[in-house]
C-alpha cells in the first residue's frame, strides 16, 4: 500500500525551494535520455523532457545571476563532473551531499541517486515504476493463491537479472511462474549494444548485472556498493554468437528490486549461517525477512538499499503486522551509512511521526544483534 502519512515539517519544508523541482526534472530527463540514446547520440531537436530540463536550468542560473550552460552537451557535462552542491540552485539542507552527481564521472551513466530523484519524487513521469510492477505481480499471484509463484518471481529478479534467449524461454515456460508469465515477458528487455566488448557481454561477479565497457579498457558496474569495492570482477562471459539476443531486467527494477534484493540475500545468508530460520518475503511480501530464533522469538526485517536518506525517511512506515513478530526493523546496507555522513540523522529528521518508533539498523548491526541474542547476552537496546 502506498504511504499516505503526512510529511514531518522538516521534510514538507522542501517544497519551498525552487531547486528541487529542477532536480526532479533533470533526473527524469537524464534517465529518459539514457534509455533512448545512451546519452551520447542525442541530436536536435532534443526530447521534450531534456529540452525542459535545459530551459529550467538556464532560468535557474539567470535568476541566481550565474552563467548558465550553453546547451545540452554542457548541461550533461555539469551533471557528470560538477557536484550538485556547486550548482547555482536553491536547495534545502539534506537535499544533496558534497559528492553527489547526477551522472557517474567515470561512465557518464545516471547514478543510483539520479534514479532515486527520478523514481522517488511525486512529479516524475516515470514515478515508481518498480512499485507498479511489484504490485501487479502480487495481485496476479494472490488471485491464483500462489505465494510460491511470487517468491520465485522475486528470486528471479534478484538472482537472474540477465537472461540469454534460451534461459528466457525456460523461465517463461516454468509452471511455477505461470501467474506472472506475461509480466516477466514485459520486464526483460533486449540489452543495448553499448554493453558489448569484442562481441561479448560480461556480467559482474558480485551483483550479477551487466558490466559497461569503458573507453580506457576498464569496466563500470551500475551498483554503488560494487564500485566502492574497487574494480568490478568479471563474471560470466556471454558471446553474442553463443547466447543470441540477451535480455536484462529493466532499469527501475534493477535499481529498486535487484539491488536491494542482493542485500536481502546476503542478510539471509548471514543469518542462516548463525543457525536462524529465515523466510523470505512472507505472506506475499508483507516484509522482506521473517527470522525465527530457537526460542520462538521472531524478528521482521525490511531491507532498504537507498542512496538518499531523506527519501528513505520520507517513505518510512511501520512494518506490516502479519505474519506476527516480536520486533521489527528497517535495515540499510552499512556502506550507505559509511559513504554519506549523517545518513542516519537525515533519515530520522525526515521520517513521519507514524514511523518514529521504527528502528533503522545497518545490516552489520542486525547480524551482530542477532548473534548477541543467540549468545544470551543483552542486545544493548534499540537503535532509532
Amino acid at each position: 500500500m502506498p504511504d499516505t502519512s503526512p510529511l514531518p515539517p522538516y521534510a514538507a519544508a522542501w517544497a519551498a525551494h525552487d531547486g528541487l523541482p529542477l532536480l526532479r526534472t533533470l533526473a527524469t530527463a537524464l534517465v529518459g535520455l539514457d534509455a533512448l540514446t545512451g546519452l551520447d547520440g542525442f541530436t536536435l531537436p532534443y526530447p521534450d523532457e531534456a529540452q525542459r530540463a535545459l530551459n529550467r536550468t538556464v532560468l535557474a542560473c539567470l535568476l541566481q545571476g550565474a552563467e548558465p550552460p550553453a546547451g545540452l552537451p554542457e548541461l550533461l557535462s555539469w551533471c557528470r563532473f560538477r557536484p550538485i552542491s556547486d550548482w547555482p540552485l536553491d536547495l534545502p539542507v539534506d537535499a544533496v551531499d558534497d559528492a553527489d552527481h547526477l551522472l557517474d564521472p567515470h561512465s557518464g551513466r545516471p547514478t543510483e541517486l539520479c534514479h532515486e530523484w527520478a523514481e522517488r519524487t511525486a512529479d516524475s513521469a516515470v514515478r515508481q515504476r518498480d512499485r507498479d510492477i511489484i504490485r501487479t505481480a502480487l495481485r496476479l499471484c494472490r488471485e491464483c493463491g500462489e505465494e510460491d509463484a511470487y517468491t520465485e518471481f522475486r528470486r528471479l529478479l534478484v538472482n537472474r537479472p540477465v537472461l540469454s534467449s534460451v534461459e528466457f524461454f525456460e523461465v517463461t515456460n516454468d509452471h511455477v511462474l505461470d501467474p506472472v508469465r506475461e509480466l516477466v515477458r514485459r520486464i526483460y528487455l533486449p540489452v543495448p549494444a553499448s554493453y558489448l566488448r569484442a562481441g561479448a557481454y560480461t556480467t559482474c561477479a558480485r551483483c550479477l548485472t551487466l558490466l559497461l565497457p569503458l573507453q580506457d579498457g576498464a569496466w563500470w558496474c551500475e551498483r554503488d556498493q560494487c564500485r566502492r569495492q574497487g574494480s568490478p570482477p568479471s563474471g560470466s562471459l556471454l558471446p553474442v554468437e553463443e547466447v543470441g539476443e540477451l535480455l536484462q531486467v529493466e532499469r527501475p527494477l534493477r535499481q529498486f528490486v535487484t539491488g536491494p534484493g542482493r542485500a536481502e540475500a546476503d542478510l539471509e545468508q548471514a543469518l542462516t549461517g548463525l543457525g536462524l530460520r529465515v523466510r523470505m518475503w512472507p505472506a506475499f511480501d508483507a516484509y522482506d525477512l521473517h527470522i525465527t530464533f530457537p526460542d520462538g522469538r521472531v524478528w521482521a526485517v525490511d531491507v532498504k538499499d537507498w542512496a538518499h536518506p531523506a527519501f528513505l525517511g520520507r517513505s518510512a512506515r511501520p512494518v506490516a503486522p502479519d505474519p506476527p513478530y516480536d520486533e521489527a526493523f528497517w535495515v540499510v546496507p552499512r556502506y550507505r551509512v559509511q559513504d554519506r555522513p549523517g545518513y542516519l540523522d537525515v533519515y530520522r529528521r525526515h521520517r513521519p511521526a507514524a514511523a518514529r518508533g521504527l528502528p533503522l539498523l545497518t545490516d552489520t548491526e542486525l547480524v551482530n544483534r542477532a548473534a548477541v541474542r543467540l549468545a544470551g547476552a543483552p542486545d544493548g537496546g534499540t537503535r532509532a
